[in-house]
């Protein structure tokens, strides 16, 4: 039996963090992974989705002077492979004569653009907006490169078996798929992403090179991950989560030998959208011209295999909350943060996630107490300081609170208090924080989670003023699930036991508990994500065995509290729907749940 030809191939995947808009600081660093890589004998090396202008970059594509920029700064790194025997696979902004943008990958080669591919599949769900900004790409190219037959495409266009790849694949008989891709965190990602590779990679009978964006932006994490699939569907290598990562590895490819003679039409039907005429084409870069001064590539040792590396449930969770808190206080200018330390788990939760990201020195916590904050709480507060070694500043809100009363005293006359007595002192303590972020130049940040923000159990302009919301996106139950992994990974505990095991209170009133309004966290969690996240029916929440008339109220406090929500700081996403981005609802809704 005739043994199969193979084919040896060290691709490198430059897994980076970057910022949108920073043309400069991005090209700097992607000429510095070439370098690396390129020292290390890789034969490909492949950048994520738009890594020389970051992702999403939303309006700014709308921009013509963004988009000349864009070309510059890809001139400046074709430019710099010129001696170098590398091929480059490079995300950007494309665009035509008339400024219309596509979402593009650069194949670079001895200092030429080669091609350029155009994304064909532009989500439009979710955070997506793609359809918004660019136009679909109409060409599939599978490039003949050393032997080499490779076919490449960007993030969506891999996810259905009905996709570019399977043409690049199939017909085009690309032994290699190359993706490049720029897909966000939330829980349960990782898993279908390496699933859909794991299934296209034996589907086409192809290895594929996948390259994922890492790093914050916005309300996004980008979590990396990026990974090498068999043909047989195995993990030959992955990146690291939550951090830049530089993964070289070895593959093996079995060549297809098939060539396409000329142009193919093909009609491709990209999910939710109208039928779209393409070509199949190949392009050989067996005849680049060699500039002049080239070395040629010496024989290189093999490299070390790399494990695949996985993170566990709550570890993901914890590192994308680290990643994203640190990156958009960094990247907008903040060197420091300060948090109202309530002595509740909520704000100690944050405290931690604070200090993971920025250390110590660089988070400020401040206790404000009123006379309804309890002993146990003040001293729960210094406890969690003391254990972080961070500042605390006690900025009691008593007197203050009572100026507030004696002023409005002849307008409130003759009307009992009630939750407007409440929301002052939450808004007294919004204001001191902003006072010290004037004052200072600190980020605050801001303590609520998912559960709250999602009945508009918080303050407007109160416990919700910051920059920046940390666990926005944290159900209250994975509040505690997050604050009992931290102690557990540390060497003592972060956040004192009693903080966790105490009932949750806002301690604005006397006795007041969180379940004096609410359904325990343990059913209000579910019916929120059953109603938000999967989008069911009053009908279809109740025959989960919750009672009617509860799922009807968490409903209405959910509807009824967008507006104070859309008035709120962004916040890290860490679930399949977020509200934000995820979720476009109407303020102003007369529509009821049946």
């Amino acid at each position: 039996m005739e043994k199969k030809k193979t084919i040896n191939c060290r691709i490198a995947l430059a897994q980076i963090n970057v910022t949108v808009g920073d043309l400069g600081g991005n090209t700097g660093k992607i000429i510095d992974y070439i370098n690396r890589a390129n020292k290390s004998g890789a034969d490909i090396i492949c950048f994520p989705e738009m890594a020389v202008c970051g992702y999403p970059a939303e309006d700014l594509v709308f921009k013509p002077y963004f988009l000349k920029d864009v070309k510059a700064s890809l001139k400046t790194i074709t430019r710099h492979i010129k001696k170098m025997n590398s091929l480059v696979i490079l995300g950007f902004v494309d665009s035509n004569r008339q400024n219309k943008a596509f979402n593009a990958a650069a194949v670079l080669y001895q200092g030429r653009v080669v091609d350029i591919y155009h994304k064909i599949y532009l989500p439009n769900y979710g955070v997506f907006d793609e359809k918004r900004y660019f136009l679909p790409g109409k060409s599939c190219p599978v490039f003949k490169y050393k032997d080499i037959c490779f076919g490449l495409n960007i993030c969506e266009d891999i996810w259905t078996r009905e996709s570019p790849a399977k043409y690049q694949a199939q017909t085009g008989g690309a032994d290699l798929l190359i993706n490049i891709s720029a897909s966000p965190y939330h829980q349960g990602k990782l898993s279908s992403r390496t699933r859909i590779l794991k299934d296209q990679a034996k589907y086409n009978k192809t290895v594929i090179c996948y390259t994922n964006l890492v790093g914050g932006q916005d309300e996004l994490v980008f979590d990396g991950a990026s990974l090498v699939v068999d043909s047989k569907g195995k993990i030959l290598t992955r990146a690291e989560q939550f951090k830049e990562d530089l993964v070289i590895t070895d593959i093996k490819i079995f060549p297809k030998n098939k060539k396409i003679t000329k142009t193919k039409k093909i009609v491709l039907y990209p999910p939710d959208s109208y039928p779209l005429q393409c070509s199949l084409k190949q392009i050989d870069l067996v005849d680049a011209k060699q500039p002049r001064g080239l070395k040629r590539k010496p024989v290189l040792p093999a490299l070390p295999k790399v494990k695949d590396r996985t993170l566990s449930r709550l570890e993901q969770v914890y590192r994308a909350l680290v990643l994203g808190t640190h990156d958009y206080v960094v990247k907008n200018g903040f060197k420091k943060a300060v948090i109202g330390l309530s002595g509740g788990i909520d704000s100690a939760l944050t405290a931690v996630i604070a200090v993971d990201a920025l250390g110590k020195d660089n988070v400020t916590v401040v206790t404000m107490p009123s006379k309804y904050t309890s002993k146990a709480t003040r001293a729960d507060a210094q406890r969690q300081a003391e254990s972080l070694g961070v500042r605390l500043i006690t900025l009691p809100i008593g007197r203050v609170w009572e100026q507030y009363l004696k002023l409005l005293k002849s307008e409130f006359k003759g009307l009992g208090n009630d939750i407007t007595e409440e929301n002052l002192q939450a808004r007294i303590r919004g204001n001191l924080l902003m006072a010290l972020s004037n004052k200072f130049g600190w980020l605050v940040l801001s303590t609520g989670n998912k559960s709250e923000m999602g009945v508009g159990y918080c303050t407007l302009y109160g416990d919700m003023a910051g920059g920046f919301a940390v666990i926005k996106d944290v159900p209250k139950t994975l509040v505690y699930q997050l604050a009992v992994y931290c102690n557990e990974t540390a060497v003592s505990d972060l956040i004192p036991e009693s903080v966790i095991k105490r009932a949750p209170t806002a301690e604005l009133k006397p006795g007041q508990k969180d379940q004096d309004n609410l359904p325990a966290y343990a059913e209000l969690d579910p019916i929120l994500e059953a109603y938000v996240e999967q989008h069911k029916s009053l009908a279809d929440i109740t025959k989960k065995g919750y009672s009617a008339k509860v799922v009807k109220k968490v409903i209405r406090m959910i509807d009824r509290s967008e507006y104070k929500r859309r008035q709120g700081p962004p916040g890290v996403k860490i679930t399949p729907l977020a509200f934000g981005k995820d979720r476009r609802f109407p303020i102003v809704n007369y529509y009821q749940v049946k």
